[in-house]
């Protein structure tokens, strides 16, 4: 019908914390440096599958490796087949893990993908297919019955009307589950940030509450990152693989320009609004639109809530507060209420931000797992 197929490849890069996607079209598939550089791309990535699958097995997820590539067949693995594993059923994992039904120590914890869910105006598209885990989260809980369950996850889970929250209480009702649920502010339990998360605590064999907030102010950013003896000034672009992993993206010499303008401790991009270099077309004359983006953050105050982009200046209010750049991998943890010992086992700064955001906090999972044995020490049904 007088169309020409080209040949074509699509390649995936990092760059300044960005992720780009690059297409080539009319190329030499045969090219001996192509060949070369697709076959390093697949080692690479058989390495990631591999990393991937350990951190699975690590999470209770047992054989992760090998059942992906009983999904995957001839294919190469990628993400894709890892989500798979949602086809485990609730029998397999009986056998593989050596775990009964109806045991009243057991505790199941539901932390769904919680992007869907968000109440930022983001593209939803590729996030729903990871939606509604928790409604298959449910069938284990069916199966099993366990003593406790916790879920957490953002505070629109339990604002959407289309959300599997709403038959997940009905149906642990119906099995004779008692729960408490609500919104609590991580900032509340020891956390040095401002991060609102939905959670439902529910038991079958005692009464639940939600933990009460601790007394006393909150931490703050200070509390966190604020000793310099051990969060050493650096320059935007650090590498540091070391243990303590306080490495920072780079900048572009705009954005170098932009984060030097703005004022230090809690500084914004208003103060640069008037100068047209640094100004960015999409925010002339919108100025109470966005602030937190390509602003800093306050010393003496929580930190808003790390995501998975807190090492982009340009993607909230991520500047240091004094020195000219993002947040460091470590700095982010330390927000978190990582202990500062704590090994983040990723080569690259872009998946380690990621673990890093998509993280619960351990105090305030400390919190709830304390809040669930004093139910069960002192509150039976």
């Amino acid at each position: 019908h007088g169309l020409r197929l080209l040949p074509g490849i699509e390649l995936s890069c990092t760059f300044n914390a960005h992720t780009v996607h690059v297409v080539g079209l009319a190329i030499d598939p045969d090219h001996r440096t192509l060949q070369g550089a697709l076959q390093r791309l697949y080692v690479q990535r058989q390495s990631r599958a591999e990393q991937i699958a350990q951190r699975l097995s690590a999470a209770g997820v047992p054989e992760a490796l090998a059942q992906t590539r009983r999904i995957a067949g001839h294919d190469r693995l990628t993400r894709t087949h890892f989500a798979r594993i949602s086809e485990y059923s609730p029998l397999e994992l009986a056998n593989d893990l050596n775990i009964s039904k109806n045991d009243d120590n057991l505790i199941f914890v539901g932390c769904s993908p919680c992007q869907y869910w968000t109440l930022i105006n983001t593209d939803k598209k590729k996030s729903k297919k990871t939606a509604f885990l928790l409604s298959y989260f449910q069938h284990f809980v069916k199966f099993f019955r366990p003593g406790f369950v916790l879920i957490e996850n953002v505070p629109g889970m339990s604002k959407r009307r289309d959300s599997p929250i709403n038959s997940f209480k009905s149906s642990i009702e119906d099995m004779g589950y008692c729960f408490s649920d609500g919104v609590l502010d991580c900032s509340d339990f020891g956390v040095p940030q401002k991060r609102k998360r939905y959670v439902l605590i529910a038991s079958r064999v005692c009464n639940v509450n939600l933990p009460v907030k601790r007394k006393g102010k909150p931490p703050v950013l200070r509390d966190a990152i604020g000793d310099y003896k051990y969060f050493n000034p650096i320059p935007p672009g650090t590498v540091d693989f070391s243990t303590k992993f306080h490495s920072t993206a780079n900048l572009s010499p705009l954005n170098i320009k932009r984060i030097k303008a703005t004022p230090m401790n809690g500084g914004t991009r208003l103060a640069w609004k008037d100068n047209m270099e640094l100004q960015l077309q999409t925010y002339i004359g919108k100025d109470s639109c966005f602030q937190d983006v390509y602003a800093r953050l306050f010393w003496d105050k929580p930190s808003p809530t790390i995501t998975t982009k807190f090492i982009s200046y340009s993607n909230g209010r991520f500047g240091h507060p004094e020195q000219n750049r993002a947040l460091s991998i470590r700095e982010g943890a330390a927000i978190q209420s990582f202990p500062k010992g704590y090994k983040i086992k990723s080569n690259s700064v872009t998946i380690a931000a990621r673990i890093i955001g998509n993280a619960v906090p351990p105090k305030f999972a400390r919190a709830l797992g304390k809040e669930m044995l004093r139910s069960q020490r002192g509150n039976k049904k």
